[in-house]
């Protein structure tokens, strides 16, 4: 009995000192990156949403769809991404912006699949120092593989953005033929940046955003914003992840929990935050992109995407994820089958 009772207590000590560690993780980012919030990306003001990570040395193909990459992707098969692809892996006319930190230009898993990039940072490279953006890139080509990339580079070498930056990244996005943008980022409220999500929205784009890693229900920007989709992050439990904001002005919930994807020089590792979960919400999204008619007349078909998403959502036991877990399988059969709008 008294050995089950130290292991109890030894059991007890490990949970406290993990999540004493990513705590650590999260208070030291803030003082290393004071103007930038990683619940994606960056952020202007304070740095409450820091997405943790961690490096692992595996250098193997990412896509060959076997059990061991759906064993490593685990929100991949969380929101049903093969069963979707049954009917599509995506295509080629669909652009998906990463506004991010830069898509790492070794690894070639992504790098093939980047047709457009820009730079509106002070860095003298497009490409990704930092390592955030090119895990997002590399979420979404899980989901949506046939689909392709846009660098937009609005964070520089050391995470920092400003809302300034992120609005001339969606517009130039949106202007190059981006119909997905994916937002991993943690902005304060910002005129020119609501106006730019408006405008890309208006466009026919649809603005995928993280809601955000404060653990509260305080707003994040620009998921607060009417024309985004706000995503709050999951994990393997359908509970919500560590850290994750919620709220009645999140939209949906996505896999955010030590999520496994590619990192520059050719590697791989895991991070947790609301970014992962934009992440697989931009997939989903380019999958629909793929299939989905502009069945009210509009002239756009963005409409039909984020219907498509949000009414096919699984529900969860979590509050304040909106209409809960994304699925990208029934979201295509609510297009193919019945765009209802």
């Amino acid at each position: 009995m008294k050995r089950l009772k130290y292991l109890a207590i030894a059991l007890t000590l490990v949970e406290v000192i993990l999540v004493a560690a990513l705590a650590l993780d999260v208070f030291l980012a803030r003082e290393s990156v004071s103007a930038y919030s990683y619940s994606p990306a960056y952020y202007v003001a304070n740095s409450d949403n820091i997405d943790s990570s961690s490096y692992g040395p595996s250098t193997q193909a990412t896509y060959s769809l076997d059990d061991s990459y759906l064993a490593e992707r685990w929100g991949v098969t969380k929101i049903e991404a093969p069963q979707a692809w049954q009917t599509t892996r995506g295509d080629q006319s669909i652009i998906v912006a990463v506004l991010d930190t830069g898509i790492s230009k070794d690894n070639l898993d992504l790098a093939d699949r980047v047709v457009a990039e820009v730079n509106f940072t002070d860095s003298p490279t497009s490409d990704d120092l930092y390592g955030h953006g090119t895990h997002m890139a590399g979420t979404i080509v899980a989901i949506a593989p046939e689909c392709r990339l846009m660098n937009v580079k609005v964070a520089d070498d050391m995470g920092k953005c400003e809302p300034s930056l992120v609005a001339r990244g969606i517009i130039w996005a949106v202007d190059h033929g981006a119909k997905v943008i994916n937002l991993s980022l943690s902005l304060v409220a910002s005129p020119n940046l609501e106006e730019a999500v408006n405008y890309a929205w208006s466009q026919g784009a649809i603005l995928i955003a993280a809601a955000g890693n404060k653990g509260g229900s305080e707003p994040s920007y620009p998921a607060y914003y009417v024309n985004c989709l706000a995503v709050a992050g999951t994990n393997e439990n359908n509970s919500l992840a560590l850290l994750s904001s919620y709220g009645d002005w999140v939209d949906v919930a996505a896999p955010g929990f030590n999520i496994y994807s590619e990192l520059p020089q050719n590697q791989y590792g895991y991070k947790t935050g609301t970014s992962a979960a934009g992440a697989h919400v931009s997939g989903v999204a380019a999958l629909v992109f793929s299939v989905a008619e502009d069945s009210n007349g509009n002239g756009a078909i963005n409409d039909e995407v984020l219907w498509a998403i949000e009414n096919s959502c699984t529900p969860i036991a979590a509050d304040g994820v909106g209409q809960g877990l994304v699925n990208a399988f029934q979201a295509i059969t609510e297009t193919v089958s019945s765009p209802l709008l």
